[in-house]
């Protein structure tokens, strides 16, 4: 088969590159230009069909707790029937969802939020502020919930009227907003507590739910967002394996699909029935992660050995057929406006591995891969192996199962393969990745300088300043903690030439998503 051609797309599919669609600055430092959709002016959206979705990213484990969502299976049907409180629109900017709009005080620690009205939940309950409430409740104090950290400077939450909510922080946050943004931070109604049987106020209600393997929703018929939810219903099937995934959307067994295989994309592109949407730079962020306080990783000169041990260019070569960007050891995306730009990444030095890797007294790596982790997580492990070798470093490679990979293997194992999604600003990316307490530091790296400056960062107005503040994050990230990320890859969506409106967003892929409310059947 013959590799794609990043440079290039196919003649009878569509790629757009994110790049020469999005200019000026936002949140993200990206908004859209006026061609940002496949949909023409003549595409007029219309009602009817199901939506069939193949999907990667879900586990057996799956449920409709919004605060154990981990991956886009869960994130997508979550938005189906759920809605949340702020939307991310698609040139990165906060939008009113649930809470329609807000106000804050000179230092950003009193906020007034208004509740959207006429709202009602698929039970019939009317949406209001006890519900606003409540939802916030579900991630503070004694939670596992992933979203805790993004909430904990929230010392006070409660119901000013009705339709009004008002939130207190300990610090000053700017970007309040963002964080209720978050896919875990979805409403239910108040006291809700059947997880089995969501009650959302989302575009769908759900029929059937056989985690792992299927989702069907239903149109509940009375969406409240204007010119949104066309189809009748939607089919979310779990698809794993990325040749699957690609011919299951080529048959026209499903109509859009998530994470084409980057190898593979060019074969896709070539069938007269599929369209390829591709998001440049802001896909998922792959990397290897270290716990700083195993054994064999808590001396900085074997985590640097292990930096400037692995060949980036060359996996992104070839494992991603050059659909990514060099990746400089932090979650932030190179199309940040906060990205470390004068940061040169630790480039491929086997002697300089070499030498950090005797000073650490020669430890054993063991590394471990999946593609339950991300796809080609396995040949990037290899690839790093051989890298590491010329420097004479001996790298384990251990593959192990896909299933329950998320709960038994990450955060758990010393050393393994790993990717983080984007979010929408860097404090967000930051905090929920690097801060000490954050349950998802995924490296165990607790740097007190590093968070006094996050924190500070949060609520500093001169924009010159903060960058500054986030540059020097960064550098502290990549040359400290432990993780190894070696690329940010792009967002290759797949849809059936029907689907219309898709098209990139900032966030997430499939229309951050929201893929069965944004899109329709031609």
């Amino acid at each position: 088969m013959k590799a794609a051609d990043p440079s290039s797309s196919g003649p009878s599919s569509l790629i757009i590159d994110r790049r020469t669609l999005l200019a000026g600055a936002s949140a993200l430092g990206l908004s859209f230009g006026p061609l940002g959709g496949l949909a023409r002016a003549a595409d007029a959206p219309k009602k009817g069909g199901t939506l069939r979705l193949g999907m990667e990213g879900g586990s057996a484990s799956d449920s409709f707790d919004p605060r154990t969502f981990a991956d886009s299976v869960a994130i997508n049907y979550g938005y189906q029937v759920y809605n949340g409180m702020v939307e991310i629109g698609d040139d990165g900017e906060a939008v009113g969802e649930l809470l329609e709009s807000w106000d804050t005080k000179p230092g950003a620690t009193e906020w007034v939020f208004n509740v959207r009205k006429g709202i009602t939940f698929h039970s019939g309950k009317t949406l209001d502020a006890d519900d606003i409430v409540y939802s916030i409740n579900l991630h503070r104090g004694d939670t596992k919930s992933a979203a805790k950290d993004l909430l904990s400077a929230i010392t006070d939450v409660k119901k000013l009227g009705p339709n009004q909510v008002g939130i207190t922080l300990s610090t000053g946050n700017a970007d309040l907003p963002y964080n209720l943004s978050d896919y875990h931070v979805l409403v239910v109604p108040n006291n809700f507590t059947d997880w089995a049987h969501p009650d959302g106020t989302g575009a769908y209600k759900l029929e059937h739910f056989e985690p792992g393997v299927q989702v069907v929703t239903k149109n509940t018929g009375h969406y409240w967002k204007p010119n949104r939810a066309w189809y009748d219903g939607v089919e979310l099937r779990y698809i794993p394996d990325a040749s699957a995934r690609s011919q299951a959307l080529i048959s026209g067994q499903v109509d859009a699909v998530n994470r084409l295989d980057p190898k593979t994309v060019g074969f896709v592109m070539k069938s007269p029935k599929v369209n390829v949407v591709q998001t440049k730079g802001t896909g998922n962020r792959f990397a290897f992660v270290a716990l700083c306080d195993d054994p064999g990783y808590t001396s900085n000169d074997a985590r640097m050995a292990l930096k400037y041990g692995i060949d980036r260019q060359k996996i992104i070569d070839t494992v991603f057929k050059g659909y990514a960007q060099v990746g400089n050891d932090t979650t932030i995306s190179p199309a940040n406006r906060y990205y470390a730009q004068n940061d040169p990444p630790h480039t491929y030095d086997p002697d300089r591995a070499a030498s950090l890797y005797k000073k650490a007294g020669s430890p054993k790596f063991r590394l471990q891969v999946s593609e339950g982790a991300f796809s080609g997580a396995t040949d990037a492990g290899v690839l790093y192996q051989e890298a590491l070798k010329k420097a004479g470093i001996d790298l384990e490679v251990v593959r192990v199962s896909g299933d329950g990979y998320w709960s038994n293997v990450w955060l758990k194992a010393p050393f393994c393969a790993v990717y983080w999604g984007g979010r929408p600003t860097v404090d967000l990316q930051l905090s929920q990745t690097f801060i000490s307490t954050a349950n998802w530091n995924d490296t165990h790296w607790r740097d007190p300088k590093f968070d006094k400056i996050v924190t500070e960062a949060r609520v500093e107005l001169d924009d010159a300043k903060r960058k500054q503040m986030y540059a020097e994050a960064q550098h502290l990230i990549a040359d400290n903690a432990g993780m190894v990320c070696f690329a940010v890859g792009d967002y290759l969506d797949g849809y059936s030439k029907k689907v219309m409106g898709a098209k990139p967003h900032p966030r997430y892929d499939l229309c951050d998503e929201r893929v069965a409310e944004k899109t329709w059947f031609s």
